[in-house]
């Protein structure tokens, strides 16, 4: 491997590579509607057992009915649990070019798939200015999500760069000198980097800024433009790397399974107090803003490309006029996939006879693989999807504190005031005493008094964990009808076998960034 690819591309032990090498189910995940194996999946019966014990001396049968013992995970193995994939940066106050907006981020992912299909990815831009945050929800395996977290923040950041900058690099490479890396990232020891694919991840890449370098208009770069280039850019390449294949048969075959699997991202770039938050598919940002009387309020920051968002609606039909009555079924895309936006999934992206073509000549796995041979209903006038991502800008103030990206596990489970309360909270230490609500429940004396003492250790429970994200992992896995965090429903949801744990939840991503208000008022000040 050369030398640039070694500082573009951080690599991998060889043994931590095969969890990305299972085969893939494409059938496991909500966001595709195609036959699955938990259709025929069937609960046990009554796990009460009747046991009967006869004496050839007594008369009488003797018969026992036993209820099995419950057995629940204890505090510790259920922090144990939630904690296993808990990450946290905190950005030096100085970062060698300017004073950051960032103080820090905390992040963290519960699985609920095997292997998890998220990804996560954080990075500050060494050669330009700002900091890269993003979740990725991977469907129909984790192989697209996986090339999509090690890949676009090095599009968005070549996108990013000045044309002086673009030649340096590409002069480095072409004399075999050494080179600045373009970004520092903030990872996880579980969130890996695939060394076997990096030089091919390279050569694209490569291309891109070649290409990036003959089209210089002078122009200073738009970042909303450079995000939605460098989206639409990458689903490109995914796609294009599938149809040429690769000698090589292991990368061969990985670049067809990224291609045939699909992922959403939501990706925020945050330069100061210019926040831009770029996003394809349904995972959602949230920024976290604290009123002057010290409560907590919700401003979106993307929204949902799914039969939800009636404007996605309107689009698809629009770019498919002669197929509105049969483009979305079932609040799905050709009564098939939920999200109306994602990398990859080129069987809604290549014609018919490309798929065909491709899979024929792929390898032996791809061929008798039925979903991949699996032609969509109503297939008349590719493509039906895209990566384009919606790009909402904000400039950020004082009172804005703190800004929240997950995959959809998590808002499946809270609504987005919830969210932010709990995060806030958590963060000041400081918890405001909402008027008790029952939602209409019949509620006994002793009940209310049981959700007071709830309420009171609520407070106390917020120092159990040293993460933002980790906390609200909690509250949305173990969260009562009550808005309180009930111990025995956190410890059987965590302890869900593999194959009934999807049919509860999802995977659950979460990024919590905090802003430094100070810095913000400061630029507000210099600015006024």
């Amino acid at each position: 491997m050369s030398a640039p690819t070694r500082l573009l591309f951080p690599l991998i032990r060889n043994c931590e590579f095969g969890r990305i090498c299972s085969s893939v189910c494409y059938c496991h995940h909500k966001h595709l509607c195609c036959s699955s194996s938990h259709s025929s999946f069937k609960l046990g019966a009554d796990t009460r057992h009747v046991s009967a014990f006869h004496n050839p001396r007594c008369t009488q049968v003797r018969r026992y009915v036993t209820t099995p013992q419950r057995f629940y995970l204890t505090p510790p193995q259920v922090n144990s649990i939630l904690k296993a994939n808990e990450y946290s940066f905190k950005v030096p106050e100085f970062d060698g070019k300017n004073i950051s907006s960032i103080l820090g981020f905390d992040s963290n992912q519960l699985p609920a798939n095997a292997p998890i299909e998220d990804r996560r990815s954080a990075a500050t831009c060494l050669q330009s200015r700002g900091m890269l945050l993003g979740v990725f929800d991977g469907h129909a395996g984790c192989a697209c999500a996986q090339a999509v977290s090690e890949r676009l923040f090095y599009y968005i950041a070549v996108s990013l760069l000045p044309q002086e900058t673009l030649l340096e690099i590409e002069n480095a490479v072409e004399s075999g000198r050494a080179l600045l890396p373009i970004l520092q990232w903030h990872k996880h020891p579980n969130d890996y980097f695939s060394k076997e694919a990096s030089k091919m991840y390279f050569n694209s890449l490569r291309t891109y800024w070649q290409e990036l370098i003959d089209l210089n208009t002078g122009e200073t770069t738009d970042v909303k433009e450079a995000l939605i280039n460098s989206f639409k850019r990458l689903d490109n390449d995914l796609s294009l790397e599938a149809q040429v294949g690769d000698p090589n048969s292991f990368l061969n075959y990985w670049v067809l399974r990224v291609a045939f699997s699909g992922a959403t991202a939501c990706v925020a770039h945050v330069d100061g107090v210019d926040l831009h938050v770029a996003n394809t598919g349904d995972s959602r940002a949230l920024l976290g803003v604290q009123e002057e009387d010290g409560s907590w309020s919700a401003v979106t920051m993307s929204h949902d490309h799914n039969a939800q968002n009636e404007s996605e609606i309107i689009r698809v039909k629009s770019e498919h006029p002669k197929e509105v009555k049969t483009i979305v079924k079932q609040d799905r895309l050709l009564g098939l996939l939920m999200p109306f936006r994602a990398f990859g999934d080129v069987k809604f992206k290549w014609s018919i006879d490309l798929q065909k073509r491709v899979v024929e000549s792929g390898p032996d796995q791809l061929n008798d693989n039925e979903y991949t041979k699996f032609i969509p209903p109503n297939y008349h006038t590719p493509p039906y999807l895209t990566a384009e991502p919606e790009v909402i800008y904000h400039r950020l103030r004082p009172k804005d504190k703190f800004l929240i990206l997950a995959t959809d596990g998590l808002w499946e489970t809270m609504h987005r005031q919830d969210v932010v309360r709990i995060v806030g909270e958590y963060l000041t230490g400081v918890h405001h005493q909402q008027p008790l609500a029952v939602g209409g429940y019949k509620v006994t004396l002793g009940q209310m008094q049981g959700l007071l003492m709830e309420r009171r250790a609520r407070t106390s429970s917020m120092f159990e964990d040293q993460n933002a994200a980790t906390h609200l992992i909690r509250h949305a896995v173990g969260n009562n009808e009550f808005g309180a965090v009930d111990h025995e429903r956190l410890s059987k949801m965590l302890s869900l076998p593999e194959e009934l744990a999807r049919m509860y939840r999802d995977d659950i991503t979460i990024l919590v960034v905090q802003f430094n208000s100070h810095v913000i008022g400061a630029h507000q000040n210099k600015d006024q």
